[in-house]
């Protein structure tokens, strides 16, 4: 088939490349010249595992191509897919402005049939503005094209995307056309091969159920740093707690692990977003409104915990920090607990000696270069001279941990462990002032 995709931000160009990948002729439109030019060279813009040698190998086969030309883009696919932000606006509701202009643009130079389908997350009902939208270009031209819309909503983890795109759980397709679902089984046929994973419902259903999975998800961790917090104070152990608790069938061990909170692009703004489409309809939705709650108050709980250590004055003290992504295997420091840290760690009279895998120029292009901020090349730099040690971020890499050399070189031995890596026992046997997550021993402020 020929597909164009409209966006290469994450979702778009994961998307475009892997149904690339599977044999189609993909065209990847985006308003941004120099993004353009840079994937025309082959520089992919976000670290993805896997992601950039696939773009390589389908430029090369000449399945893959980037352009700025809109009006190329509307007359080269049959599949015209929205991928674009949607990023959210002041009231928390997700920002329609970029989806609609693509739909516009799409209307504007529309001459034969075309299936446009949102891959963007968007509120309940916006396959109804974008098909308006194209319709208003059409009758502004004196044109009557035929054309569908459905939705197709994302079910992409960072750092698994294309695992996720190639060997996901489910295809939703939001549609009541039998021509569009003919296309879309044609359009994902080589990743449905073993078993039939397209799942098809109306519009708006398909769109709710892209918010209704990442908030049931952000839920479970919210949960879960509420038991995390009340285990401190109980001094009960967490660690324990879930994995009793995970081998209930029922419940499962994904998503329950304690932690600093959770970040990136989707669950913050999608639980945001959700919220306030149930204000929008006159209903008070509490569960999501206490679970971004949780979550913003879990984030604040490292500094919390390092503020403490130090009887509340953190003046003139170096913080060293494991892990500036929001998550591991991804560069993406959009909502990142890190952030919250460093931020009130400057707000404190501290400064910051980081280090992440990934994410050191993310970092960078977020705070520019400030004198209370170094980024460093290797974790153990990170530590020399430093008055205490705060994990953000459970890289591998983390995960095991020479004691003895942290407390050899920090100056005081605090280490603040946002992710549980470490059993408190051993860290502290070792030395350190270990604080964790809901690991008792009232470790909390």
């Amino acid at each position: 088939m020929r597909i164009t995709v409209f966006g290469t931000g994450y979702v778009g160009l994961v998307t475009g490349t892997c149904l690339a990948d599977a044999g189609h002729d993909v065209l990847c439109v985006d308003v941004d010249p120099a993004k353009v030019e840079a994937l025309n060279q082959g520089q992919v813009p976000i670290y993805e595992p896997g992601l950039a040698p696939m773009v390589a190998r389908n430029r090369q086969e000449g399945r893959l191509s980037f352009t700025t030309d809109a009006e190329a883009g509307v007359a080269f696919g049959t599949l015209q897919f929205i991928a674009v932000g949607t990023p959210p606006d002041e009231d928390g509701s997700a920002d329609l402005r970029y989806v609609l202009a693509v739909a516009a643009t799409i209307g504007r130079h529309l001459d034969d049939y075309k299936l446009v389908i949102n891959k963007s997350t968007v509120p309940v009902g916006t396959v109804d503005k974008v098909r308006a939208a194209i319709a208003a270009e059409l009758q502004q031209r004196g044109r009557d094209i035929e054309f569908d819309v459905c939705s197709n909503p994302e079910f992409l983890k960072e750092g698994a995307a294309i695992e996720d795109f190639t060997r996901g759980a489910r295809i939703v397709v939001g549609t009541e056309s039998g021509r569009v679902r003919e296309l879309m089984r044609e359009c994902y046929g080589p990743y449905n091969w073993n078993h039939d994973k397209l799942i098809f419902m109306d519009p708006r259903s398909a769109e709710l159920t892209k918010y209704a999975a990442n908030a049931m998800l952000a839920t479970k961790i919210s949960f879960m740093n509420e038991m995390a917090n009340l285990a401190e104070r109980l001094d009960a152990d967490i660690e324990h707690v879930r994995l009793g608790i995970g081998s209930d069938p029922r419940i499962g061990y994904h998503f329950i692990y304690p932690g600093c909170g959770y970040g990136g692009s989707c669950f913050p703004k999608d639980v945001q977003a959700l919220a306030r489409t149930a204000r929008d309809v006159g209903y008070d939705a509490h569960i999501l409104a206490a679970v971004d709650a949780v979550n913003q108050r879990q984030k604040a709980s490292l500094f919390d915990k390092l503020a403490a250590a130090f009887d509340g004055d953190l003046a003139g003290r170096t913080v060293a920090v494991w892990g500036l992504a929001f998550k591991p295997n991804t560069d993406d420091m959009r909502e990142a607990p890190s952030r919250v840290l460093m931020e009130a760690v400057w707000a404190a009279g501290g400064k910051i000696r980081a280090y992440d895998p990934e994410a050191s120029r993310e970092c960078r292009r977020l705070y520019g270069d400030r004198p209370d901020l170094e980024v460093v090349a290797h974790r153990h730099d990170a530590l020399e001279g430093a008055d205490a040690l705060v994990i953000c971020t459970e890289w591998k890499e983390f995960r095991v941990a020479d004691f003895a050399t942290i407390k050899k070189l920090l100056i005081t031995p605090i280490l603040v462990d946002g992710r549980n890596l470490y059993e408190p026992k051993a860290a502290r046997q070792a030395g350190l002032l270990y604080y964790a997550i809901g690991r008792g021993e009232r470790t909390y402020a």
